[in-house]
């Protein structure tokens, strides 16, 4: 099967499938009002180190945009197999101001060097500020209804359970990742492969 993009000629587009597993930003976000916004992401990545930069995505102009847009902070709290189904449930379409974190049972901790809190549950957070938002175009050069978010990484939270040899024990967190579909993945032991000389 080879087809062009724009028509896939499955029954569901398996486009998220084939980039998979995609790590989720599981993103928290302050209005200048004060209100707290907690949504996950699977378009989200880290995209640079020195300076640290991870970037999201939103398929629309939702809650968490216009807040990061608004004040300018944000924190990516780590997904774990245990909270999988409390992540799903922030996903909900609540209306804005409502709390996903009191909709999912979630409790929420202070960050150190943001406004925004992050999941006091989850093993790891990092804490942003905004470097950028852009609306995304397509080759045509028509603005979609696809906003980037990039931010700086300014402080990181690790729970000290899971700091093992110097090192985050990613395969203890258990963390979980977005497949295609309804599917997700879960990591529970990992592999190394050491870069050729000057790689």
């Amino acid at each position: 099967m080879h087809y062009d993009a724009s028509q896939p000629e499955l029954a569901h587009d398996p486009f998220k499938a084939i980039v998979a597993p995609r790590p989720i930003g599981w993103i928290t976000a302050l209005s200048a009002k004060g209100e707290v916004n907690l949504s996950p992401y699977s378009f989200f990545n880290a995209i640079s180190s020195r300076p640290n930069i991870v970037m999201f995505s939103s398929e629309q102009k939702k809650d968490a945009v216009a807040f990061v847009e608004e004040t300018g902070e944000f924190t990516c709290s780590f997904a774990t197999k245990a909270l999988a189904q409390q992540m799903n449930q922030t996903s909900a379409p609540l209306p804005r101001g409502a709390s996903e974190y009191e909709h999912a049972g979630l409790e929420m901790a202070p960050s150190k060097f943001v406004k925004p809190p992050r999941v006091a549950a989850s093993p790891a957070a990092l804490e942003c500020k905004l470097l950028s938002i852009q609306q995304l175009k397509d080759l045509d050069g028509n603005d979609v209804p696809r906003w980037m978010v990039l931010g700086q990484v300014v402080g990181v939270f690790i729970d000290d359970r899971y700091i093992v040899d110097g090192r985050f024990d990613t395969a203890g967190a258990n963390p979980i990742a977005r497949c295609g579909y309804a599917d997700y993945a879960e990591v529970t032991s990992l592999f190394s492969i050491i870069r050729p000389p000057g790689g």
